[in-house]
């Protein structure tokens, strides 16, 4: 996840366009797509497919709206800095919280995740004790303050884009016949993708609708590019940047769970296995799950620990801008490290480790649900800030808005992720009572004034 933050002073920068489009992927692709799909496919079906597409529609619009703002007004803070242009110093400030308690709660699904992956090796240890061992490991990383570890999140994207290329390699040679199945149950005929309305919806147009959510959050990750956006050569590439990233994703996205639905029945997905390797559990590719498995793992892990960063990082910068306590902003003599800060973010994986032990069984998905309309909510503001502060474009982010209510009306209409709704809703009606608390103090002290030139 980004480290960058919301600060309102441009900087210039030296990336090119198609930088940032890898950036873009690297930073997306993630668990919500290799094991959160998984829950999408138990909704929808073979239908996923159509909720992956109107996924990517919905997040180009929203990362098409956000750029057209850069070009205009190219800022650091981004979608924080537009939403407190557009409605005021409280937005801003909701902005910024929201999107740390969204990444707090990535953070808290990619950590399960990561345990419910480690279990295929290891089916008999509890859920809470991998969670517990990668959160620790994770601070262990942050507090070494690693100089290099930007560059190996560049080495962990390409373990990303290289699992999902090798599953798309090994399934189109089980369409052309080179590799064959055993015989086990649950594999469909290669190529041979459902041709009834049932069978495409098992759980019909409910199933679709409550999906939706799992398609959005797999393309979490455009506001991060709105917030890289500024340090490249030529602001007016942003939107070509995130179309040739959008397109790209939708390929891979599409195409590989297309592939993946159409290798086994849709009985056989279920969230503690990445839909990649149910899809081939049928085949003579004994070699394949355990290889994907540790890949998906390794990217997990150091998607997690980037998101320490960036929480740790971006608390820092609120307490400077006035936003959050003044103690958030001391660092160490030792290796210059926000402790108070850094804290903080542990506290979340510590209450994730925690839900682990008490709800093993749907952990996961309760997190990824509350995760997903966490950002969600970050994409509404920026929809609306491009109505306020736009003049052109209006028709285009209603329609923007009307899909992100559609993935989060979808929430509501299945019980099974209902309950990460209501997750959700505390963390808002929370940042809500701070920002009603926060702004009568500005107004009481005179207002401190963000400057937007």
């Amino acid at each position: 996840m980004s480290k960058a933050t919301c600060n309102s002073k441009p900087t210039s920068g030296d990336l090119a366009w198609w930088q940032l489009s890898l950036i873009g992927i690297g930073c997306t692709i993630g668990i919500g797509f290799f094991l959160g799909s998984s829950l999408g496919i138990q909704l929808a079906g073979a239908s996923i497919i159509l909720s992956f597409l109107i996924g990517a529609a919905g997040t180009y619009i929203v990362y098409s709206r956000l750029a057209k703002m850069t070009i205009q007004d190219p800022q650091e803070g981004s979608f924080c800095y537009y939403a407190g242009k557009a409605f005021g110093k409280w937005a801003g400030f909701s902005c910024g919280w929201n999107y740390w308690c969204s990444n707090i709660l990535i953070m808290g699904s990619q950590l399960t995740a990561l345990g419910l992956l480690s279990q295929f090796w290891f089916p008999d240890i509890p859920l809470w004790i991998f969670s517990a061992g990668y959160a620790l490991l994770s601070l262990f990383v942050v507090m070494l303050g690693t100089k290099g570890f930007d560059k190996m999140e560049d080495l962990f994207a390409i373990i990303k884009l290289a699992a999902i290329v090798m599953f798309i390699v090994i399934a189109l040679g089980i369409y052309f016949g080179w590799i064959k199945g055993d015989g086990g149950g649950s594999a469909a005929s290669p190529g041979n993708l459902p041709n009834t309305i049932k069978e495409w919806m098992p759980l019909g147009i409910k199933g679709l609708w409550s999906s939706l959510i799992y398609a959005f959050y797999a393309y979490g990750g455009i506001e991060v590019i709105g917030l890289m956006a500024i340090q490249l050569k030529k602001k007016e590439d942003t939107l070509k940047a995130g179309t040739i990233m959008m397109f790209l994703l939708m390929i891979l996205y599409v195409g590989s769970l297309g592939l993946a639905v159409s290798l086994a029945s849709f009985e056989a997905f279920n969230e503690k296995e990445s839909p990649f390797v149910t899809a081939l559990t049928n085949y003579d590719l004994s070699f394949f799950p355990h290889v994907f498995n540790g890949a998906i793992i390794i990217a997990g892990f150091s998607t997690m620990t980037a998101a320490l960063f960036g929480v740790t990082t971006l608390l820092v910068t609120l307490a400077k801008d006035g936003d959050a306590p003044k103690l958030f902003q001391k660092k160490l003599e030792f290796r210059e490290l926000p402790l108070p800060s850094l804290l903080l973010g542990v506290g979340g994986l510590a209450a994730s480790v925690v839900c682990a032990f008490v709800l093993p069984g749907k952990v996961f998905e309760y997190i990824t649900t509350a995760a997903g309309l966490l950002l969600l909510y970050n994409w509404i503001f920026i929809l609306l800030s491009s109505c306020k502060l736009e003049k052109k474009g209006k028709v285009v982010s209603v329609v923007g808005l009307l899909l992100l209510l559609l993935a989060i009306s979808g929430t509501l209409a299945e019980k099974t992720v209902r309950n990460g709704f209501f997750i959700s809703i505390l963390f808002v009606a929370l940042i809500g009572i701070v920002t009603l608390i926060m702004h009568r103090k500005w107004k009481k002290g005179g207002g401190k004034k963000l400057k937007y030139s």
